[in-house]
């Protein structure tokens, strides 16, 4: 008789799990007062997992299972309060829904551990895209929620969008990485070292509530009664207080991102005039801020590279390939010498 070798003695810890949407389904059911029955399917897998819950008479809302991350512990209390702040005083978010008991999210035990649960308000639209209206009305919107926001009192973010949270520990989180290579860190460090003291030396920066996250892609964009386009908010996840030229250099750098020159295109300059013109339609925008806007950008790159390399044991270390890290050094030193547009 062959001999299989034996199991182990105890189940291997995961580093990431997908949650059955069966299952979640039927949490969710017991957990939130919503009519059943109701379908729950898997609509998106990224820094967390999205679930589409349709209901029988044609209503949808979002289920957001958030991941374990390396910054730490969920930010769900600060994110929830601050949405639920914003809905109340007019803004465009999709707001939490309360469970049963009146709470705005609850702790689900997945195999790697606690991850938190929020069911969100179904927003409908589409992206802004490069549609120059759309822009400058989602610029509007972002402003707007910034100046309502500034009488939040609910609980603190656990996380500050500072250079520490933004390129400090990113810039760790890199030099950590399989795919690092001396030379690659002693640039990263020489990039990194001169950016920090750029920023530091920016005085008079206005710190706001940050969405965070601000390249096009969270917001949907609907049409009100009078024809006004409207941008509407979601996935407040990566939020924070910090920086108002970081939550506007998160877009810049997104337009910037495929780039090949460190200059705009016509067309993208155009849509970044807009951009600026419908943030400044409703709230100030000073020189310094705008000035930081460039320097930022190059932080947005650092954050965003380090939330990459802490996935490596979930996504793998060959997410990250050495000449894929090389690109984007070379885009960091670049941009170097960009100037707010």
């Amino acid at each position: 008789m062959a001999d299989h070798g034996l199991l182990s003695s105890k189940p291997l810890r995961a580093a990431y799990s997908t949650i059955d949407a069966t299952d979640l389904r039927d949490l969710i059911a017991s957990t939130y007062p919503f009519e059943s029955p109701f379908e729950c399917g898997l609509l998106n897998r990224g820094f967390n997992d999205v679930y589409l819950l349709r209901f029988p008479d044609g209503r949808s809302k979002i289920a957001r299972l958030s991941s374990r991350r390396a910054r730490g512990e969920s930010n769900v209390a600060y994110e929830t309060s601050l949405l639920c702040h914003l809905k109340a005083a007019g803004g465009d978010v999709a707001a939490p829904l309360s469970t049963n008991t009146g709470a705005l999210s609850i702790e689900v035990y997945a195999a790697e551990g606690r991850r938190s649960l929020v069911v969100f308000e179904f927003l409908a639209g589409d992206p802004p895209g490069t549609d120059l209206q759309d822009t400058k009305a989602m610029a509007a919107s972002l402003a707007t929620l910034h100046r309502l926001a500034q009488d939040y009192s609910g609980p603190a973010s656990h996380y500050v969008l500072d250079l520490q949270h933004l390129v400090i520990r990113p810039l760790q989180r890199l030099l950590n990485h399989a795919s690092m290579d001396d030379l690659l860190a002693g640039r990263l460090r020489e990039i990194a070292s001169s950016l920090i003291a750029k920023i530091e030396a920016t005085t008079q920066l206005t710190t706001v509530f940050c969405h965070g996250d601000c390249h096009g892609g969270n917001t949907f964009m609907t049409s009100s009664p009078d024809g006004r386009r409207v941008g509407s908010f979601f996935d407040f996840d990566d939020g924070g207080p910090g920086y108002l030229a970081y939550d506007l250099a998160v877009y810049l750098w997104a337009v910037l991102l495929n780039n090949r020159e460190l200059e705009l295109s016509a067309e993208q300059s155009e849509q970044w005039r807009c951009f600026v013109d419908g943030y400044r339609e409703v709230s100030p925008l000073s020189p310094s801020d705008y000035s930081a806007i460039a320097l930022f950008v190059s932080a947005r790159h650092f954050w965003f590279l380090g939330e990459y390399a802490s996935r490596s044991g979930e996504w793998g270390s060959a997410a990250l390939p050495p000449e894929w890290l090389e690109k984007q050094v070379g885009k960091l030193e670049q941009w170097g010498a960009l100037e707010t547009p």
